[in-house]
């Protein structure tokens, strides 16, 4: 096996997306973009995906990381729009847009042209938080996108089984397919329902935290694989597990969290950063494969699908707003200050990605001793809506919402928020350092004590802090310059060390231990004040 070209794509691909930080450009539209340039580059290996891979393989790792970074309850406190939209929406997509696609391409039966619905019905995990998450976008709305795409892909690859097996003349009815569909959804759920509390109990009980995070690399497999063994859907169980890990993820150790933090970081970061880059990588592949049709010929047929995607969702996203307030005198009490603007928001967020064409590169090319009708057309044109959506709402999204002037995060709000959950905090920390202190078995220095009312004290500062005016001559807080000067003089102990073991006065692993403890004391100063300086 050669794994050159592997190790070439990540480190390609990381290398894109570190620059694309320093650009105004999101990181996924220049990953597309030069895979797309990339793909026709003489020597450039041919990458084809391999559904395979990406269904059991990526899928889990990049939803079980975008649901561990969600909130359980503010998912719970939107469970309607989500539904809608993860569930509602993606059927609804399934059955307009291919309808819609069997009016427009001659001679495509209704079954595929269904079956090209359920492919491109579902906008993409990776896709939805990466923009959110770069734009700012209000808590509610970037909630309702990261919750849609945590279920929906659950939703369309249980349609595109029913739609396959009615394309290839399985004879399922339409019974028969919701029967299916709930099957897989609660038998989802159940699997990561039985799960997550064993899988819980077992990471606080280990102490190691290597072995803790070599079980949290396992967690998302292991949920999506039992799952699937009961042909139930492996993506519910991952998101269930997930989002019920990440809420308690106050009970684990602190060294497990933070190199938890770290290592998912990491996969997250390589894995968007290669999925993106191979969705442009299979330009090629999908155009030598058109077969019968023309490329123009195709062309049209895909901005006509496009389009089609584009205003099913708002279709569905207007009614889906308004209808619940319209009906429910508790939901426009609950929920009264939406405005026309973040429907407008929600539906142009639609942006497709690796999963819709993982999917399409699943169809059998030859199913019942017959070629699947027009495969390599649906193929053609699941990825044209992949890169449209990517490109052209992932490019005007950013100006969408300063057009409409849609309100970011209130920053002082959240900072003055976090202000007092620390101080009622520290009142309970200095109070119980006070009752120990008491206590003759807890006898310290003088010295030690202070230190400890200072290091809360200064805990208790920080965030307020924040708050506060800056100094005129750097433009910083004074929480700015105390984490400054605090890296500056563990900069200082850092070189002393290094020196010393230069000089063979302490060995390697003792400067390791030693390094070790300022790295922590660093992350501290770092953490007190919540970003960096």
């Amino acid at each position: 096996m050669d794994v050159l070209p592997l190790v070439a794509l990540v480190a390609v691909s990381a290398a894109i997306a570190g620059a694309a930080r320093r650009t105004p450009v999101p990181a996924p539209l220049l990953l597309v973009a030069a895979g797309l340039v990339a793909s026709y580059v003489p020597g450039v290996p041919d990458y084809t995906l391999d559904p395979h891979i990406v269904l059991p393989l990526l899928l889990p790792p990049l939803l079980h990381t975008a649901a561990l970074d969600s909130s359980y309850l503010d998912l719970r406190a939107n469970a309607r729009p989500v539904a809608l939209l993860s569930v509602g929406y993606v059927l609804f997509a399934t059955v307009a847009v291919g309808y819609l696609a069997h009016l427009l391409v001659p001679d495509l039966p209704l079954t595929a042209a269904l079956v090209l619905g359920a492919v491109i019905a579902p906008p993409d995990a990776v896709a939805a938080t990466a923009i959110a998450r770069r734009l700012g976008l209000p808590g509610r709305i970037t909630t309702i996108l990261q919750g849609e795409s945590l279920v929906n892909d659950a939703t369309a690859i249980t349609a595109y089984k029913v739609a396959l097996a009615a394309a290839v003349g399985e004879g399922i009815s339409w019974a028969g397919g919701i029967a299916e569909f709930a099957v897989a959804a609660v038998g989802g759920i159940a699997v990561g329902l039985v799960l997550m509390v064993p899988i819980h109990w077992l990471r606080r009980g280990l102490r190691e935290p290597l072995l803790q995070n070599t079980l949290s690399l396992l967690i998302p497999f292991a949920a999506y694989a039992a799952a699937e063994h009961f042909h139930a859907s492996g993506v519910l169980a991952v998101v269930v597990v997930a989002l019920y890990l990440g809420h308690r993820a106050w009970q684990v150790d602190f060294a497990t969290r933070l190199q938890e933090e770290a290592v998912w970081k990491v996969v997250a970061f390589v894995l968007e950063s290669s999925v993106f880059a191979l969705i442009g990588l299979q330009l090629p592949h999908v155009v030598r494969e058109l077969g019968a049709y023309g490329v123009g010929e195709a062309a049209w047929y895909a901005v006509g699908v496009f389009l089609a995607v584009v205003v099913v969702r708002f279709v569905w996203v207007f009614p889906a707003t308004y209808l619940p307030r319209a009906l429910s005198r508790r939901i426009r009490e609950r929920e009264a200050g939406v405005t026309w603007t973040s429907p407008v928001i929600v539906g142009w967020a639609g942006m497709r990605g690796v999963v819709s064409l993982a999917i399409a590169f699943s169809i059998p090319e030859i199913s019942g001793g017959e070629p699947f009708p027009a495969r390599n057309l649906v193929l053609f044109l699941t990825f044209t809506t992949v890169i449209g959506t990517l490109v052209v709402q992932g490019l005007t999204l950013p100006p969408l919402i300063r057009a409409l002037k849609l309100p970011g995060r209130d920053a002082r709000a959240e900072t003055l928020a976090e202000a007092q959950a620390q101080s009622e905090a520290s009142r309970a920390a200095e109070q119980r350092l006070e009752e120990l202190l008491a206590d003759e078995r807890n006898a310290l220095p003088g010295p030690l004590a202070d230190r400890l009312r200072t290091v809360l004290e200064r805990r208790r500062n920080a965030v307020w802090e924040r708050l506060g005016g800056v100094n005129r001559l750097t433009g910083e807080s004074a929480d700015d310059t105390y984490r400054r000067l605090a890296r500056e003089m563990i900069a200082a102990e850092r070189e002393v060390f290094v020196r010393l073991r230069d000089a063979r006065r302490i060995d390697d692993e003792m400067m390791r231990t030693l390094l070790r403890r300022l790295d922590l004391e660093e992350a501290a100063a770092y953490r007190e004040g919540g970003s960096a300086g």
